[in-house]
Formats: structure tokens, sequence, C-alpha cells
């Protein structure tokens, strides 16, 4: 209904039950590439690039990234797609949105899976009490200002951008998947281009134009899987989120792992995805 353009990445044949996948930020579908392959075989696999990253339209005007129409999207994409449901997965920004379309159209998911986001209810209680979060949230405010972060992101050939996927403080560790020199030269080439990053840091502009939740309760079967050593969420918040799923609920957190949790052990989620999928969770709690 927006009349937007969205790009998305498929594997695995149409009728099959859709799994759709939302990134976070600053990635595109790519970082779904492992679990592309891995769910295919039963699965119609769709990877998407979220309003206004990659080769998805991006409008100009800041009031296009508010949480209701990016909410509205998923909801439009799924229709255009030939579906009235799926499982639906969302790592960082994407599990905040993948969050929300659970909350607003619970019969649009079948289960529900996030990677490194708590459920938007907790993250906001837990940074007004924990300043140590706050902090790490800092980059939600300095991505308030106009265009200055956009110019921060560009210097010294994209630094920033790569080092928060290659830091010993924010990157993939020792133990995780490294990403390769043709990894880092996908996400190079995508937010190089002319304009790039001002859709992607719109969504943060938007941030504070939904929250506080009006409805919390999410009613389908959840999966939260959780990269301890992540940089920027504390892994408190994953357990607090319990409370606001009324179905079965699993948590799942990895000791080595990085906020780039899909990346960084892509063996050990697809295998924890798969047995959360085959299990039969009509028990309520």
């Amino acid at each position: 209904d927006s009349g937007l353009r969205f790009h998305y990445v498929a594997a695995g044949e149409r009728g099959k039950p859709l799994m759709l996948l939302l990134h976070g930020f600053p990635e595109f579908w790519y970082s779904w590439r492992h679990q592309l392959r891995e769910f295919k075989s039963e699965y119609r696999v769709v990877a998407l690039d979220l309003r206004g990253y990659g080769e998805t339209d991006a409008p100009s005007h800041k009031e296009n990234y508010k949480l209701d129409c990016l909410i509205t999207d998923i909801k439009d994409i799924l229709e255009s797609l030939g579906y009235n449901k799926c499982v639906l997965i969302g790592h960082d920004w994407g599990g905040m949105i993948a969050w929300l379309v659970a909350i607003c159209y619970p019969e649009m998911v079948t289960k529900l899976i996030v990677v490194n986001f708590p459920h938007p209810s907790v993250f906001t209680e837990y940074i007004l009490r924990h300043p140590s979060q706050l902090i790490k949230s800092g980059y939600y405010f300095f991505f308030q200002m106009p265009w200055f972060p956009e110019f921060m992101f560009t210097v010294n050939d994209f630094k920033v951008l790569k080092s928060l996927f290659t830091s010993q403080a924010t990157g993939i560790g020792r133990k995780g998947c490294r990403l390769t020199a043709e990894d880092i030269e996908a996400y190079l080439y995508v937010f190089s281009q002319p304009g790039a990053l001002t859709g992607p840091i719109n969504h943060y502009r938007n941030i504070f134009s939904c929250l506080p939740l009006q409805h919390h309760e999410v009613i389908m079967p959840t999966l939260l899987l959780w990269g301890e050593r992540d940089a920027f969420m504390e892994v408190e918040m994953a357990e607090i989120t319990r409370i606001y799923v009324k179905n079965h609920f699993r948590l799942t957190i990895l000791s080595e792992a990085s906020h780039w949790l899909q990346q960084d052990q892509p063996d050990i989620v697809n295998k924890l995805i798969w047995t959360f999928l085959k299990e039969e969770t009509t028990r309520k709690r």
C-alpha cells in the first residue's frame, strides 16, 4: 500500500511455508546468507532489505520511517508474497520490528524467533533504570542529529562500519565465523552508495514515536537467541523478556558469541532454530 518497491532474496520453492527474515543495522539481506541456504529445504525463505536499505526504496522524509510504517510494510509484504502467515525471524532492529509485528498482527506469525533484541517494553523500561545500557544505546541519541551521523560512517573509508563487524570491542570474536574480505566488501558496496545511510539512520530518528507500547503481549511460541558478548545489549534483558510471552518461550544464550549472532555462530543458530521449529509447542504457560 505504501507504493514502495522492496528488494528481497528468496530461496526454497514457492508454496512451501514462508520464513521471513528481518535484518538489523547496519546490515541488509546478506546478513541472513547462512539461513537462506539452511532452511530452503522446508521453507520459502525470504530475506528482505528493510525500507530505506540496500535496493529497497528509500523515502526521503524522516516521518516515512515511523515504526507504524515499518510494521505495516511487513504485513503488506506477506500479502504480496501470497501468504497470510509466516515464521518471522528478526535480528537487532529487525528484531524490534519482529516483536511489534507479532504484537500487532499475531494471526500472521506462527512462530517468532528474535536474535539479540529484547521485547520492546523490556528495552524501554530497562534503559531508564540502568545507566550502563543507556550508555551502550548512546548511538540512538547520536542518530537524532541531522546528516552528521551519516558523515561519521563515511570517514576514513567507512572505518566505523568495518570496525563494527571486526573490532575486538564490537565485532565477531575469535571463536566465531569472522567476516571474509568479500563479506566486508558487500557491506561497503551497499552503504557507500549515495544517500545509502540516511534511510537506515532514519529508522532510529523515529524510535521515540511509538514507545512506550499500548499493547505488550506476545501469544505465539517464541525463541530468543542471544550472544552474551553483545557490545550493545545487556544480557539481563533477555531473561526479563519471558514475562511478556504468553506461550512457550525458549531463551538460549551463547556465551562466546557477539551481537552479530547469526553470522558469528551460523551452525549453532541454525540448529537451535530447527529444534524450535520442529517442536510441538501447543502448551500454554
